[in-house]
């Protein structure tokens, strides 16, 4: 592919792509734009070298999809003890042990209202620290797989999650 054409397809395909991007970063603007610039930068090289696909725009979302997993993987949760800079906890030990308590309560609640294999996948990831080619071979699925089911599972546990916060709040 020669640089007019590369141009060409950045012009046409670098909103759709931003767009698609910044959707999955929950505000976070520099990352979406690191993303996509990472993805343009792998879509130029690799294309020079075998020419774009028919449609370069599921390629383009498909990279940007598995460096945003990624990602992801190499958070660390912050602790308790030193939490970043705008993140307030409770005061009191106390209250920290209230509010550790609520959250517990309404992710286990949330988990109870999914199907059985969404809670185990979530539950092995994320309580047991599970790795995901460890609960592919365990369920007999590919990791890509499970990978897939731990997004959709998660987004159901948010929805779950949002709902009880709702009911919270109209509580109070």
């Amino acid at each position: 592919m020669n640089e007019e054409d590369l141009l060409n397809a950045y012009y046409e395909l670098v909103e759709p792509l931003y767009e698609y991007v910044s959707r999955r970063c929950e505000g976070d603007r520099d990352l979406a734009e690191d993303i996509t610039q990472e993805v343009w930068i792998r879509a130029t090289k690799r294309w020079r070298e075998c020419g774009a696909p028919e449609d370069p725009l599921p390629w383009l979302k498909a990279v940007a999809k598995n460096l945003l997993s990624n990602h992801r993987r190499r958070i660390k949760p912050f602790s308790l003890d030193n939490p970043p800079s705008g993140v307030v906890l409770p005061s009191s030990g106390e209250e920290l042990g209230a509010a550790v308590a609520t959250m517990g309560s309404s992710v286990f609640r949330a988990l109870s209202k999914l199907r059985p294999g969404q809670a185990q996948i979530l539950k092995a990831f994320h309580l047991e620290g599970s790795k995901v080619a460890e609960i592919a071979s365990d369920l007999d699925l590919s990791e890509r797989a499970v990978e897939g089911r731990l997004r959709r599972a998660r987004l159901k546990l948010r929805k779950h999650l949002d709902s009880i916060r709702a009911e919270r709040g109209k509580r109070t």
